[in-house]
């Protein structure tokens, strides 16, 4: 504190002369308006830049100097302290009995006069003697100042060495709020930090995901870009370039031209704009001269899109433009109080003749002289002849906050009179006298009513949060502008009703036919997800159609998803579809043909027993064991009846039922070709004489072999059943957009063991079969096994592949082409020649035959 309050007083050497004891500033600076009142509140305004003329735009295209850059309209914040001053001085129920004047000083923007005028305020009219208290500086209760926070620095130095309370009306600055630092210090505009949540909302509501920031080289602009890009960044929107404006005097031509290059180069068509004063006054008239085009303009709270007067091409650059302005109660009366007010009704206030002077393009010093020419003013001209551009009519912005800071302290010094006692007011008798830090506690209370309608937070812990209007920029006519309202954003609602836009009210730029559009990459549509690109942003992807069994509903997705167990992707790739319920039924061709051919082959099974029990006496019927040709051709006809357990839609029933019964019954008919090949080979034995397997001849041993075989079958089956057995499934993935019913094996081992077991039956009958291929050819039923061994396990070897490689109701029939075949193979390879024989040959089917042959194949050897 001590550092910098010598530093001020360093600054200030220059402007101070003195004589013995007493010192005084040099220059005496006393252009100012003041009224007086019973208490008075000093205003410390920033209302032009620097007066002079506008450089040449031909001779200096890209040169801006702030020396000759004015900005009259500011004078209407001198208007809205005269109002709230007005409107408190009528109001009888506040400070009854009191007048409240003020004096106001132009600090055009620099610290130094703000320091020097501070010390006006304090040391009264006529020469401004630091430390130096006069009568006049009794009135002096509060001062008003500091548009921008460099100023209420410099004000800050000398009012809070002097315990005098000091409300700044420009934009909310953290570091001011160091309470050690700035102890008179109070902040009137609300903490704005929910504002770069309400960009990014605006951002996201229009699909603007690649934008370009411009702030000022400084904290502040620092402070507001890494919140924003934090926001940012959680919501998908990436920063093309960020443009800093220098601090320097002037905005040198390297940097506009680059900055020039910069914004019609890069496909950005949204450009957000923060800054202080002084930066975004420079800003804005290097806007105007580039002549850039085609851009919507974010602007925050605060944002003042007029100058002035003298060169107004750059106002067309921001038609269309979207401004965040902070939320303002409705005060009725300025706009008129604006347009009634002149120099003439207000003799006094030299910044309103300046303005007037400027504005109206007349000289009022002419008329006061008497001389009558063209170009005096009258000093009653209407604010009607000027364009709405110079001139604002509403009570928003720095303008309300500047008379909500004046009603602030109207309130206070209300509150500090009825709290009094009578001993206080008999002591002072009619003099009013506040000593300034008694402010203070009233100040640090929670809720200040300012007006009629609402309150305030002076708390520098818990600052006020306050909503925003969305404004548009538009353009009224040929010359005049205004800004429309058409939006709010309130941070303190629910996400998805914070922010309201009326897009039909909105006006964009002449140089787009509808909403604008800012993407780095083109949207993704339905169907496609986002593939970033290796060392871009995340706002600049490609497109990738998303995988065979995922879809994206939704523009712009980041990843496709899985649709539900029951559904299915469509073609596009952008809605699931419900499956469709599918199982081999009866219906369907497929089903018709193996019913069709399972119901042949069983009649013809069916009609071959009978045959064989039509002529059981015949020589080849019995001399081919007839019962094992009975057992054989009754589990074919069941093996052929089986497939059609395993066609329709799955059953708790017909899953256990299929593979069980398949795999008995199967046991049973190759077991009967073992005993079969095994009686063959017997038989042949025993026909020799003095043969030892005389005694193995007969039903009883062939029966025990189909009956051993089969209960080891049903045994494995049985352990199946009881341990993992089959049930009813519906699989998903088998077949695309279907859902197929099928049975669950249950216990995939089980099942392998089933058919490995008839796999080691069919391979021991083929053995024996094929070792006994060359018996005599009266009882040499061994060829024919044989050959519908290796039909039966051609087509079970076959089976298992194929089955595994397929998926869905093909594997089922897959498994009843196999149990066709393999039925038909042994029906036909066994008991076709023996059919042709009966039917077709009778003459070889007799006793005398079979003997002659019998007797020759046993003396051949």
């Amino acid at each position: 504190m001590l550092r910098r309050r010598l530093l001020w007083l360093w600054l200030l050497m220059p402007l101070v002369s003195g004589s013995g004891s007493q010192c005084s500033l040099r220059r005496d600076y006393s252009r100012g308006y003041y009224k007086d009142g019973d208490l008075v509140i000093g205003g410390l305004l920033a209302l032009n830049v620097f007066e002079g003329n506008l450089p040449s735009f031909k001779k200096h295209p890209f040169w801006f100097d702030k020396g000759f850059a004015r900005v009259p309209k500011h004078n209407q914040h001198v208007l809205a302290l005269v109002f709230a001053v007005e409107q408190i001085n009528k109001d009888p129920s506040l400070l009854p009995n009191f007048s409240l004047g003020f004096h106001l000083y132009d600090t055009l923007f620099r610290e130094r006069l703000a320091v020097e005028q501070s010390l006006m305020l304090l040391s009264g009219p006529g020469r401004t003697v630091p430390n130096y208290s006069c009568e006049e500086r009794g009135k002096l209760v509060a001062v008003i100042g500091g548009i921008k926070s460099t100023l209420s620095i410099a004000m800050a130095n000398v009012l809070g060495f002097h315990k005098f309370p000091q409300i700044t009306y420009g934009p909310f600055d953290g570091t001011l709020r160091d309470s050690g630092q700035f102890p008179s210090l109070y902040q009137m505009a609300p903490r704005d930090t929910a504002q770069q949540r309400g960009i990014v909302r605006l951002l996201v509501h229009f699909g603007w995901t690649w934008v370009s920031l411009v702030i000022s080289n400084n904290v502040q602009g620092e402070t507001f870009a890494r919140d924003l890009m934090g926001e940012m960044d959680r919501h998908g929107v990436c920063v093309a370039f960020t443009e800093q404006i220098p601090e320097t005097k002037y905005y040198g031509t390297w940097e506009a031209r680059l900055f020039h290059h910069k914004m019609n180069t890069i496909l950005v068509n949204v450009v957000i704009v923060h800054g202080d004063i002084d930066s975004l006054i420079m800003f804005k008239w290097v806007i105007g001269w580039a002549e850039i085009w085609g851009k919507v303009w974010i602007t925050t709270a605060h944002w003042d899109i007029s100058v002035s007067n003298a060169y107004n091409t750059y106002q067309n650059s921001f038609c269309g433009s979207l401004s965040f302005s902070i939320h303002t109660d409705e005060i009725t009366g300025f706009e008129d109080f604006v347009r009634e007010a002149s120099p003439s009704k207000y003799p006094n206030d030299v910044f309103l003749q300046q303005f007037w002077e400027a504005e109206q393009g007349c000289f009022l010093s002419l008329r006061q002289m008497g001389r009558k020419r063209t170009g005096v003013c009258m000093g009653n001209e209407s604010f009607d002849r000027l364009p709405q551009f110079d001139l604002d009519l509403q009570l928003s912005g720095l303008k309300y906050t500047l008379y909500s800071a004046v009603y602030a302290v109207a309130r206070v010094l209300h509150e500090m009179l009825l709290s009094r006692t009578e001993a206080e007011v008999s002591e002072t008798g009619d003099a009013v006298i506040f000593p300034p830090r008694q402010l203070y506690s009233f100040l640090r209370r929670p809720k200040l009513k300012i007006t009629a309608g609402g309150e305030w937070n002076f708390d520098r812990n818990n600052p006020s949060v306050v909503s925003y209007d969305i404004l548009n920029f538009i353009q009224v006519g040929f010359e005049n502008f205004t800004r429309v309202k058409v939006g709010e954003f309130n941070p303190q609602s629910f996400l998805g009703n914070d922010l309201t836009i009326n897009e039909e009210a909105i006006v964009w730029d002449r140089e787009f036919n509808q909403t604008p559009r800012s993407l780095c990459s083109e949207s993704c549509s339905p169907g496609h997800r986002k593939t970033a690109r290796e060392g871009k942003a995340v706002c600049c992807y490609d497109c990738s159609r998303c995988p065979e069994d995922e879809i994206s509903n939704q523009t712009d997705a980041t990843q496709c998803m899985r649709c539900l167990e029951d559904e299915y992707p469509n073609q596009e790739k952008n809605r699931c579809l419900p499956k469709v319920i599918i199982f081999l039924s009866y219906q369907e061709p497929l089903g018709v043909a193996f019913v069709c051919m399972a119901l042949s082959f069983f009649w013809i099974s069916a009609l071959t027993l009978g045959i064989f029990i039509k002529h059981r006496d015949t020589p080849i019927v019995r001399a081919n064991n007839r019962g094992l040709s009975y057992i054989l051709l009754v589990s074919l006809m069941l093996s052929f009846l089986c497939s059609l357990v395993f066609i329709g839609r799955p059953s708790t029933a017909s899953c256990l039922l299929r593979q069980v019964a398949f795999g008995i019954i199967f046991s049973v008919a190759v077991a009967s070709v073992l005993a079969k090949t095994i009686t063959v080979v017997l038989a042949f034995r025993v026909s020799k004489p003095g043969s030892r397997f005389r005694g193995w001849m007969g039903p009883r041993m062939s029966n025990c072999v189909v009956l051993i075989c089969s209960l080891i079958q049903v045994t494995i089956c049985g352990i199946w059943l009881g341990t993992a057995p089959p049930f009813p499934d519906s699989n998903t993935q088998a077949e695309f957009g279907h859902i197929v019913l099928e049975c669950n094996e249950g216990s995939v081992t089980a099942f392998y063991c089933v058919l490995g077991y008839l796999a080691f039956l069919a391979l021991v009958s083929f053995t024996v079969a094929f070792l006994a291929r060359n018996l005599p050819d009266t009882f040499n039923e061994a060829k024919f096994i044989t050959f519908s061994m290796l039909v039966f396990c051609s087509a079970w070897i076959s089976f298992l592949p194929t089955y595994l490689s397929t998926k869905g109701k093909a594997m089922v029939a897959v498994e009843i082409f196999s149990i066709l075949a393999s039925s038909a193979g042994l029906l036909g390879c066994i008991f076709g020649p023996k059919v042709y024989v009966i039917l077709l040959r009778p003459d070889r089917n007799n006793r005398d035959q079979l003997l002659r042959k019998l007797n020759s194949n046993i003396k051949s050897p």
